[in-house]
C-alpha cells in the first residue's frame, strides 16, 4: 500500500488528543481546521463490448490526506473576513482509478497546488462579506474575492460533505453544474424568512483546455420547519462563457445546467435526499443528465448520537462524450470517538457503460472499499 496508512492516521490521532478549544483568539477571532486520512481499495473488471470479461486494472489500494486550516475576523457584526488555507499528501486512487468519477472529492495533491493554473499554491479562499440586516429574518450580503461557488451552490443537508458524509464527488456535488472553486469572484446573498436567493460571477484561470472563462450561478432555497422535520429546497442555474470546445473541436462554446437539489428530514432519525440535474450538449460534455437519491439515518436512533449511516444511489447518462452512463452506490458509516474524531468505513460500487464507437475503451466496473478518519479542531 502506498503511502503508509499507520503514517497517515497519526496526525488526526494526535488531533485528537487536544482540548476542546485548540486556540483561543478573543470572540471577534477564531481559528479553526480539519485533517482527514484516508484509504481506499479498489477491485476492477472490464467488460468487453462483446460481453466477456477480464481483468485490466490490478487491485490497488492508496491513500490521501488534506488538511485545511481556517481563520475568520468578524470586527463587528455586519462584517467578516475569511481565510482557508489548504495542504494534502499523495492523490489517493487518482491516476488509478478507470471511472470518470473519483471515489473520493478531496481536494488532494493535485488539487491544491497550481490552482486554476494561477500559480497559486495552498491558498484556497480569501474574502470579505458584509451583511445589511433589514431584520432578523431579512438580510442581504456581498462577498468578494477568492472563493467557493459549492459554499454557495449546491448544498445539501445529506450528500454535501466529502469529509463527513459520502466520500464520490456523485454524492458531493452534481459535478454536471461545473461549479468553479478557488478564483476571483463575488457573491450576492439575499435571505427573508423561509426563503434564499444566491447569485454569484467568477472568473476562472483556465479550464482543461487552457482557457481562461467566467462562471456563474444561481439559486433559489426555500427552508421550511415542518411538522416532519428540517426541509431544503433548492432550484440551481450555471453557466460559463464560450470557452469550451464542442465534439468536433471545431468551435467554442457556452456550457448550461439546471436542476434540483432536496433534502428532507422525516422525524428525528430519517432523512433522505435527492437531485436531479440537466445539462445542455452544445460543448462537449461527458454527461447530459445525473439522477442521484439516498437515506440518511441518525445515530440517535440505536443510542449513538452523533453516529449516522448514509446510503445513495446515482445515475449519470452519458453526453455527447463516449460514456454512455455511469452508475454509482455508497455505503457508509461515521462513528464519532470524541468531539474532534470520527472514523468512516466506506463501500462503492461504480460502473460506466462505454458506447459501441468507442472501441478504445473497456467498460470498468468493480467496488471500492475505503476508510476515512476526519480529525475537526
Amino acid at each position: 500500500m502506498e503511502p503508509d496508512y499507520f503514517r497517515l492516521l497519526a496526525a488526526p490521532v494526535l488531533i485528537a488528543a487536544l482540548p476542546a478549544q485548540a486556540l483561543d483568539l478573543g470572540e471577534r477571532t477564531s481559528v479553526g481546521g480539519m485533517l482527514a486520512a484516508a484509504g481506499q481499495c479498489q477491485s476492477v473488471s472490464a467488460r468487453l463490448l462483446d460481453g466477456t470479461t477480464w481483468k485490466t486494472f490490478g487491485d490497488e489500494c492508496r491513500g490521501g490526506m488534506p488538511i485545511q486550516f481556517e481563520i475568520s475576523h468578524r470586527p463587528d457584526d455586519a462584517n467578516k473576513f475569511f481565510v482557508k488555507l489548504g495542504f494534502a499528501t499523495s492523490k489517493g486512487l487518482g491516476g488509478k482509478s478507470p471511472w470518470k468519477l473519483m471515489p473520493w472529492a478531496a481536494d488532494l495533491e493535485d488539487d491544491v497546488e497550481n490552482i486554476n493554473g494561477r500559480s497559486r499554491d495552498y491558498l484556497l479562499t480569501a474574502w470579505y462579506k458584509y451583511t445589511h440586516a433589514f431584520s432578523d429574518r431579512d438580510t442581504l450580503g456581498a462577498t468578494i474575492g477568492i472563493i467557493d461557488a459549492t459554499d454557495y451552490i449546491d448544498g445539501n443537508e445529506y450528500a454535501n460533505d466529502e469529509f463527513t458524509q459520502f466520500m464520490n464527488e456523485v454524492f458531493v456535488n452534481a459535478n454536471n453544474y461545473n461549479l468553479g472553486s478557488y478564483d476571483a469572484g463575488a457573491v450576492l446573498a439575499w435571505k427573508q424568512g423561509d426563503w434564499t436567493l444566491t447569485g454569484l460571477g467568477m472568473n476562472i484561470g483556465q479550464n482543461d483546455q487552457g482557457d481562461n472563462y467566467n462562471f456563474w450561478g444561481a439559486e433559489i432555497g426555500y427552508h421550511p420547519q415542518t411538522a416532519l422535520g428540517a426541509g431544503n429546497y433548492r432550484l440551481i442555474v450555471t453557466g460559463t462563457s464560450s470557452e469550451f470546445p464542442d465534439t468536433a473541436n471545431a468551435k467554442k462554446e457556452s456550457l448550461l445546467s439546471y436542476g434540483l437539489s432536496f433534502d428532507q428530514a422525516f422525524g428525528e432519525v430519517l432523512g433522505g435526499f435527492l437531485r436531479v440535474s440537466l445539462q445542455q450538449e452544445d460543448a462537449a460534455v461527458d454527461y447530459k443528465a445525473l439522477y442521484s437519491a439516498g437515506l440518511n439515518f441518525d445515530g440517535g436512533g440505536w443510542n449513538r448520537d452523533g453516529d449516522n449511516i448514509g446510503i445513495g444511489y446515482a445515475y449519470l447518462d452519458g453526453g455527447n462524450q463516449s460514456v454512455k452512463s455511469s452508475q454509482v452506490v455508497e455505503a457508509y458509516y461515521l462513528a464519532v470517538l470524541n468531539e474532534h474524531l470520527a472514523l468512516t468505513t466506506d463501500v462503492q460500487y461504480m460502473t460506466d457503460d462505454i458506447t459501441e464507437q468507442d472501441t478504445r475503451q473497456n467498460n470498468p466496473e468493480g467496488w471500492i472499499v475505503g476508510m476515512r478518519l476526519t480529525a475537526e479542531f
